[in-house]
Order: structure tokens, then sequence, then C-alpha cells
């Protein structure tokens, strides 16, 4: 019995020394992957410095471009690719701002936050039909463009780079219906034809738009014509019936509106090699 247990016991001694070696061989391999990935990692960041671009194109660096993927972070002053990726955003919100203002002032609620216009009572009440919290949406909406357009401007202006203002162009007619402000106007939401295939698009169960799928509009009229979003004049505010589609015109472009945005921010993102304006683009996004 003593001489079996002892052939026993050394048996699983080996046993376990080979268990134990294989764990080993294991650690050693992924330390050595570790290293190596380290090491490119460190190659490639220091070709770049050094004018090795070469290997992954020259025309890169040439040119004055970086790669999104080594994205840095905030120094005092911008590259001109992110530059031009905050003006253009800048003036989308301004754009979206003007759109916004336009149905606060006749739709929205008027207040210490989003001055400008006193409300369509008859319009009001035929977006409340879509929602009854219409008006405290279009407010929000308009506060968080307006607050979009200063902040992206003030980044802007904080690194030297020039700030975005297209006041010049403000040269489209406002609505003549009571409570619109009369003043000069980027967008015009008189006449709107509005693709509504975005409906059909998020709707779809079996069709992605990345494999090519196209979608049809879920409200065909809609891209047959130009059709007004917001009262033209007091004379639009009946029958029933016609404010109630140009109210119905609004909601659907707010659902427009709001799916462009949200798209535009992370798909600029992929290509800012600054990161703090990666942080920014997705936060606002």
């Amino acid at each position: 019995m003593c001489l079996y247990g002892r052939g026993h016991n050394s048996e699983k001694i080996m046993e376990h020394n080979a268990q134990q070696a294989q764990k080993d061989n294991i650690v050693e391999h992924n330390v050595q992957q570790s290293k190596h990935a380290s090491s490119r990692r460190s190659f490639l960041r220091k070709g770049l410095a050094v004018g090795g671009a070469g290997a992954i194109g020259a025309g890169l660096l040439a040119n004055g471009l970086s790669l999104p993927a080594f994205a840095e972070e905030s120094s005092s002053s911008l590259n001109q690719g992110d530059v031009a990726i905050l003006r253009f955003l800048a003036a989308a919100e301004i754009l979206e701002t003007d759109l916004w203002q336009q149905y606060n002032e006749l739709g929205g609620i008027q207040d210490s936050e989003v001055p400008g216009g006193s409300g369509s009572v008859p319009y009001i009440a035929k977006l409340q039909v879509l929602d009854g919290d219409m008006s405290q949406y279009i407010h929000d909406n308009t506060e968080d463009e307006i607050s979009h357009m200063t902040f992206l401007n003030a980044y802007l202006a904080s690194k030297g780079a020039d700030i975005v203002n297209l006041d010049r162009f403000r040269t489209l007619p406002s609505s003549q219906a009571t409570g619109a402000q009369h003043i000069g106007r980027l967008t015009n939401l008189m006449q709107l034809t509005v693709d509504t295939s975005y409906w059909t698009r998020y709707r779809s169960r079996t069709q992605n738009p990345d494999f090519g799928n196209t979608f049809p509009p879920a409200i065909p009229g809609l891209m047959k014509g130009q059709f007004p979003a917001i009262p033209r004049n007091d004379a639009d505010l009946a029958p029933d019936a016609h404010i109630q589609a140009i109210a119905s015109t609004a909601g659907f472009h707010f659902g427009y509106i709001e799916q462009g945005g949200s798209s535009l921010y992370p798909t600029l993102a992929q290509g800012v090699t600054n990161l703090e304006v990666l942080r920014i683009l997705l936060s606002i996004g």
C-alpha cells in the first residue's frame, strides 16, 4: 500500500507540473503578443511623427491630413479639417435654429428662454391634436438649437477660429400671420416639400438602407408640391381642415428635421482628429 501510494502521488505531481508548464507557456505567449501590439502602435505613431507615413500613404501627411483613428488630446489650436467640420455644424445649427424659431413664434411657448412672437391660438390647437405637449416640444427644440449654435461658435472663437454668421442671408420673408415676427429668415416654412420616407425606413422589419434598400414616402402627396407648415397669414387659419393640414405638415417636418440632424453628428465625428472635438460632436449628436 505504501509503494502504491508513492507511485500514485508521483503521477499526480507530474500531471500538475505539466499543467503548470502549459499555463506558463500561455502567459508568455500573451505577454509577447501584448508587447508586439504595443510595439506596433508605437511604430505607427512614431512613424507618422517622423515621416514614416510612406508605408500608410505619403499623401496623407503631405496634404496636411491626419488619421482620425489617432485623435489626440485638446490643444490651443485646431487643424483646418476639424475647424471646417465645426463651422459646417455651426452653420447647420443656425439653420435649424431659424426653422424652430419660426415654429415657436406661432406654435410654441414664447418666454424669456425663447423670446419672439406671440403664438397663434388656432395653429396651436391643431398642433395639439397631434400631441398635447407639442408646444413644449417646439419650445425645447428651439432652445436646444440656440444652445448648440451658441456653444459651437463660442468654442471656435476660443480656439482662434472664425465663427459662423449667416445674417447677411436672412432675406426670406416671414409669415404674415398674427403672432409671427416680421424679420428676415434663412429658411422658408411656407413652401415645403417633405420627404416622409424616414417613417417607412424606421418602421421596416425586413429592409435596411445600408444594404441599398429604398423606401417609399409615408405621405406621397407631400413629395408632389410645396406646402405650408405654418400659416402664411390669418386667412390660413380657416377652414378647420385647412389649418389642420398645415399643422400636420409641420408634424411630419419635425421628424424629418430631427432624423437628419441626429445622423449628421456621428457621421462627421468619424472624420475629426482632436479628442475634445470628438467629445463635443458625440455629446451634441
